[in-house]
């Protein structure tokens, strides 16, 4: 039978990076997967909780029903690994995570990487954050006593992708209603997340898709292309049909997340 622990000190890891010791654990950490391998979009205010999965193994001598004698967790860290993990610059660990028995030296752990754009925060506290950033792991042994035994940290080859998150403005279609054949001009504005000022800015010489989607249908289509002002402006101009839905979508790119604006339904007559 799973016998589940509360393993990860939120407040603990969250708040402060571990310090690294030069020793051997003999803790194994595998099979990590941070947020179902996708990117983590991060805004201007809002906590990201991105899911966290991964297995541990642990040597003679320690058990999984004695969860206070060992600490194992995955975190992200960028640029130096000793620098992250000595101060906490550069890193995000996770918030809080449960461990699982899989037999008595052998647990699946689950929970979450915390990220606050907090202002008073170290974590997203500047754009050139958007990149790529590398995992590594934390392993801790204690003493019967309590006492620390041993620490260590061990890099791994996985990298997560941060992105600033974007969004759309719903689409404003006019004239409305619209008579059938005639032109309507749908507008929008797309910004992005500046996470030095906490604010969102326009994104201008981006590409947006303008889609639409018949009504009593279920699935969007792009039916044309712009690209925004210098202050984010969309605009576009399409012939109507049918009665249906507007929106804008931005596909997002290596530094910036992906948006979907609200629809504008458009009465054609």
């Amino acid at each position: 039978m799973a016998a589940a622990a509360l393993v990860g000190a939120l407040g603990v890891s969250v708040l402060n990076a571990p310090a690294a010791q030069a020793a051997d654990t003999g803790i194994t950490v595998s099979d990590i997967v941070i947020n179902d391998i996708k990117p983590i979009v991060v805004g201007t205010s809002k906590v990201v909780r991105p899911p966290l999965t991964f297995n541990i193994t642990l040597p003679s001598g320690y058990s999984t029903d004695d969860p206070h004698r060992y600490d194992a967790y995955p975190f992200l860290y960028r640029g130096s690994l000793n620098a992250a993990a000595g101060n906490g610059k550069n890193y995000i660990g996770p918030g809080g995570y449960t461990c699982y028995e899989i037999s008595s030296r052998r647990a699946r752990c689950e929970g979450y990487l915390y990220i606050d754009p907090h202002p008073t925060r170290d974590q997203v506290h500047t754009n050139s954050n958007a990149a790529t950033w590398k995992v590594a792991v934390s392993l801790r042994l204690f003493k019967d006593s309590g006492g620390l035994k041993a620490a260590e940290h061990q890099t791994r080859s996985q990298t997560v992708r941060l992105k600033r998150a974007a969004k759309v403005t719903t689409a404003d279609a006019t004239p409305e209603p619209v008579t059938k054949g005639k032109k309507i001009t749908v507008t929008g504005k797309l910004t992005r997340a500046n996470w030095s000022t906490k604010k969102y800015n326009a994104y201008g010489a981006r590409t947006v898709s303008l889609q639409f989607r018949a009504k009593g249908t279920d699935s969007y289509k792009t039916v044309k292309k712009a690209t925004t002002s210098s202050t984010g402006a969309l605009k576009a101009t399409v012939t109507a049909s049918v009665d249906g839905y507007y929106r804008w979508k931005y596909n997002g790119n290596t530094t910036t997340g992906t948006a979907v604006g609200a629809a504008d339904y458009v009465d054609v007559r």
